[in-house]
């Protein structure tokens, strides 16, 4: 929860920090429970980390280590699942669970967000009501979340923090004014370095500066902090101390940017190959420009090969085109793609990587044209682009552009996929009754 003033007037308008502790399906979750403690949720990257993690040396905050790289005692703590299509189904039906309970949502992560609590005092107990949310999710998604309430977000940030890091909690902590030594308390035991938006290299120069936990660096003058660092830690200590500096944001930002690339299963050394991996990453792009109610004048492609090949060149280059006409229309850009392509493309080279980006964004697609300019858009293209979308929304793939291509040998190998059980018909586990 989140207080947007200081004084108990405005008591009413909290914010929670909502942070998913494991991410697996309600089916097995049981399961893991009694066999595993969770220590990665990537298909091969241990990213986030839970209680039983530490046991084998993983500690919270730490960086992200391979499974690969773990002993062999760690890699039995080890499970490897989940996509990232699943992980964001997921949170999708967490969002959805969250705004039941509160109208205002802040998606901050994928598995993070805000709430609003404008109002929930007058009804009941903010903690009760944590405890509430936490089994209404729960019940709804199998997902188990930690609640941390304060009265602004970098407080719900560090109760979260508290939550889950000392048991005691049972996942949910409440900071409220009424309590202000629980708060100097939790403050006292958090390490400047947890502290949400302080980076482990300001946490050392703080500490130099005799700042070793939350409650010294909230008790520091704020002037000294921006004289020696800048606004946005000074916002972070304001906040420390009750003062709402981050308002809750519940539509995201518009991109500026949208940029679809991936690197190839086998190295690419036929031009046709390329033609087609564009052609398909153009029309992904387009797909999600589309998504985002946008339209973009700049277009550009780049290749590569591989910087670290024995006794090969390196070589990378990149091209584009600035449109006279902004557009959205999966055809012209994946003509503009080919037409870069044609720009940079060397042959005798084992291309590693390829991607297309597009930007200069505006959101209704009108442009100043001068008076010589002779160019046109095309012709039904937003009914024609839509009717597309609605062919493939129940699946990728459903209608493709011909330049993308049928066997495509070039893409990523995929060999160790974990199952999409929340979002492909074909993974969904069977159970089978003896």
């Amino acid at each position: 929860m989140f207080f947007t003033m200081r004084t108990r007037q405005h008591l009413r308008s909290l914010t929670i920090n909502m942070k998913m502790h494991i991410f697996c399906p309600k089916d097995i979750r049981a399961y893991w429970h009694s066999h595993f403690p969770m220590l990665c949720l990537g298909s091969s990257t241990s990213k986030k980390r839970y209680y039983p993690g530490k046991a084998v040396g993983d500690q919270n905050g730490g960086s992200a280590v391979s499974e690969k790289t773990l002993s062999q005692a760690k890699r039995r703590a080890c499970i490897q699942f989940q996509l990232q299509a699943v992980n964001h189904n997921l949170s999708q039906r967490v969002m959805t669970a969250l705004e039941e309970m509160t109208p205002r949502v802040e998606q901050y992560s994928i598995d993070e967000m805000f709430l609003d609590l404008k109002g929930i005092d007058g009804c009941e107990d903010f903690e009760h009501f944590g405890r509430r949310l936490r089994t209404h999710v729960l019940n709804t998604t199998g997902l188990t979340i930690g609640v941390g309430m304060g009265p602004t977000k970098t407080l719900a940030k560090s109760a979260q923090w508290a939550s889950k890091e000392w048991e005691q909690f049972r996942g949910v902590l409440a900071l409220t004014t009424g309590n202000p030594k629980r708060t100097a308390t939790l403050l006292e035991n958090q390490p400047v370095e947890e502290i949400w938006g302080v980076s482990r290299r300001i946490g050392k120069r703080l500490n130099l500066m005799g700042i070793h936990n939350a409650l010294q660096l909230a008790r520091t003058h704020p002037a000294l902090i921006r004289k020696n660092f800048n606004v946005v830690l000074e916002r972070t200590l304001r906040e420390l101390n009750g003062e709402s500096c981050i308002p809750l944001e519940e539509l995201p930002p518009a991109k500026q940017q949208i940029c679809c690339s991936r690197s190839f299963g086998e190295r690419i050394t036929s031009k046709v190959s390329m033609q087609q991996a564009l052609c398909q990453y153009a029309t992904r792009a387009a797909e999600k420009l589309r998504g985002e109610r946008q339209f973009c004048r700049r277009i550009s492609v780049f290749i590569r090969t591989s910087p670290h090949a024995v006794n090969e060149a390196f070589y990378g280059n990149s091209a584009g085109e600035k449109l006279p006409l902004p557009t959205q229309d999966t055809r012209d850009i994946i003509e503009v793609a080919m037409r870069s392509l044609d720009r940079i493309w060397l042959d005798n080279r084992r291309y590693m990587k390829a991607g297309i980006m597009l930007d200069d964004f505006t959101p209704n697609g009108v442009s100043q044209l001068s008076l010589f300019d002779d160019t046109q858009p095309r012709k039904n293209s937003t009914q024609l682009m839509k009717v597309l979308d609605g062919i493939n929304q129940s699946g990728l793939g459903n209608m493709w552009f011909a330049g993308q291509g049928i066997n495509t040998e070039w893409k990523m190998k995929r060999e160790m996929l974990s199952p999409s059980w929340t979002t492909r018909w074909s993974d969904i586990p069977v159970a089978r009754v003896l």
